[in-house]
C-alpha cells in the first residue's frame, strides 16, 4: 500500500487515506443556510474518493462573515440544513469536516465576481445586501481603501470565544467527525496571532504569549464542546511573508501550545495578513508550504497536513511516506478533478482495478477498460492525472 492511500486515525477518527479536501468558499448559502448546492459540491468528492471532506470556512457569528453568502453555524436553525450533507459523506466512506471562522477585520466584503472588495450602497441597491461593522484586535483596516473595524472589547473577545464553542457542538449535532479552525490567511483569530494587525497593549496583544491567548482560549472552548473521540484541527498561516509579521519560529511554539490545549493537527498554510497583493517574499512552486508542514511536525510533534500547489500523486506520496507531513489537502485541483483521489490510486498501483471507487462507477469502468485494453485504443487507466496547479 502506498503512503498516499494508508489509513489514518486522529482521535477515534480513522480517515481511509491521507487526502483531504481543503475548505472551499462557494458563497452560495442564504442567511447562513447550507443548501442543495453545498451537498452536491461536498457529496462529489466522496464519491472520488477522498478520505476528509471539508466543509467551507463557516462563521460561527453573522458578524463574522466574509460575505453574504458564507454558510454559518450561529443559529440552531442552521444544523439541520448540514445534516443531509454528513449523512451522505459518512455513508460514502468520507469523514466530514467543517471550518470554523470569524473573518474579524474581513468581514462585509462582496464575493469574488464581485469585486472582493468592501460591501456598499451599490450592493445594498442590486442585490438587497447591506454593509456591516466589522470587528478586529485592533482597528486597523485589512487593506487601502478598506474601512477600519471596530476594536474588539473584553465582551467582543469572550462572545467570539464562546461563539466558537457553540459552533462546534452544532456541528457535532449536525453529523461532522472533525472540525477544523480557521485562524489562517489574515481572518480573525490570525489577526490576533500577527504583530501585523494585533496592536493591543492588554492581555489580548503586547507580546507572543498575548497575541496566542486567543487563539488558545478557542481551543480550548471548542475542546470542551467536542467528544474525546473528535479531533480538533486548526489551519494556521506559518508565515506571514512580510517583515514584522509572523515567522514560521512563531508559529511552530503557537502549534506547541495548541497542542497542550487538545489539538490534534495543524493545516499548514501562509499569508494573507497585509491585503490581497501576493507577498514579495512569497515564491510559488510545486508544494512549496511542505518545508512549513515538515519542521512544525518535526518540532512541535503534531501531525500535520501539507496545503498549497499540490496535484501531482507521486510527489504527494513522497510527501506522506518522507515523513514530511501526514496528510495533505487538494483545492482547486478538486475542483477540475473530483475524482483526482481514484486517479490518484490508479497511477499509484494502489487501485487497478476500479475497487475503491464506488461500485455503481466502478463496474462500468471496469468493463469499459477491458475493452479498450483488448482493443488497444489507449493508455490503461493507470496513467497519471494530468492538471494544473492548485493555487
Amino acid at each position: 500500500m502506498t503512503a498516499l492511500f494508508a489509513p489514518l486515525t486522529l482521535r477515534g477518527v480513522t480517515l481511509k487515506n491521507r487526502i483531504a479536501v481543503s475548505p472551499m468558499s462557494q458563497y452560495r448559502a442564504r442567511d447562513g443556510l447550507a443548501n442543495d448546492w453545498h451537498l452536491v459540491h461536498l457529496g462529489r468528492f466522496a464519491l472520488g474518493g477522498a478520505g476528509l471532506v471539508f466543509a467551507e470556512a463557516t462563521a460561527v457569528e453573522a458578524r463574522g462573515r466574509r460575505t453574504h453568502g458564507d454558510l454559518g453555524l450561529w443559529s440552531d436553525d442552521q444544523i439541520a440544513p448540514l445534516a443531509p450533507i454528513c449523512r451522505f459523506l459518512t455513508a460514502e466512506g468520507a469523514v466530514p469536516g467543517i471550518q470554523l471562522g470569524h473573518a474579524g477585520r474581513k468581514a462585509s466584503e462582496r464575493r469574488p465576481w464581485h469585486g472582493e472588495t468592501p460591501v456598499d450602497g451599490e450592493d445594498e441597491d442590486q442585490r438587497g445586501e447591506a454593509p456591516w461593522t466589522a470587528i478586529a484586535p485592533s482597528a486597523l483596516p485589512y487593506a487601502e481603501g478598506w474601512p477600519a473595524p471596530a476594536e474588539m472589547t473584553e465582551a467582543d473577545i469572550g462572545a467570539v470565544i464562546e461563539a466558537f464553542g457553540t459552533a462546534a457542538a452544532r456541528a457535532v449535532e449536525a453529523g461532522f467527525r472533525a472540525v477544523e479552525v480557521y485562524a489562517a490567511h489574515g481572518f480573525l483569530i490570525h489577526q490576533f496571532l500577527s504583530p501585523i494587525a494585533n496592536r493591543r497593549a492588554d492581555r489580548w496583544g503586547g507580546d507572543d504569549a498575548g497575541r496566542r491567548r486567543f487563539a488558545l482560549a478557542v481551543a480550548r472552548a471548542i475542546r470542551a464542546r467536542l467528544p474525546d473521540d473528535l479531533p480538533l484541527l486548526f489551519r494556521l498561516s506559518a508565515t506571514d511573508w512580510l517583515e514584522g509579521g509572523l515567522e514560521l519560529e512563531d508559529t511552530i511554539e503557537t502549534a506547541k501550545a495548541l497542542a497542550a490545549e487538545g489539538v490534534d493537527m495543524v493545516a499548514c498554510s501562509s499569508g494573507g495578513i497585509g491585503g490581497r497583493e501576493r507577498p514579495r517574499r512569497m515564491t510559488l512552486a510545486q508544494g512549496f508550504q511542505v518545508p512549513f508542514a515538515e519542521r512544525i511536525r518535526r518540532e512541535a510533534g503534531l501531525p500535520t497536513m501539507a496545503i498549497g500547489f499540490l496535484w501531482d500523486p507521486r510527489h504527494c506520496d513522497a510527501v506522506v511516506a518522507e515523513g514530511r507531513a501526514d496528510m495533505i489537502a487538494l483545492a482547486r485541483e478538486l475542483l477540475a478533478d473530483p475524482n483526482w483521489p481514484h486517479h490518484a490510486a490508479a497511477a499509484l498501483g494502489a487501485d487497478e482495478t476500479f475497487g475503491n471507487w464506488p461500485p455503481e462507477f466502478g463496474w462500468w469502468l471496469m468493463k469499459r477498460e477491458r475493452l479498450i485494453e483488448k482493443l488497444g485504443l489507449r493508455e490503461p487507466q493507470g496513467t497519471p492525472p494530468t492538471g494544473g496547479p492548485e493555487t
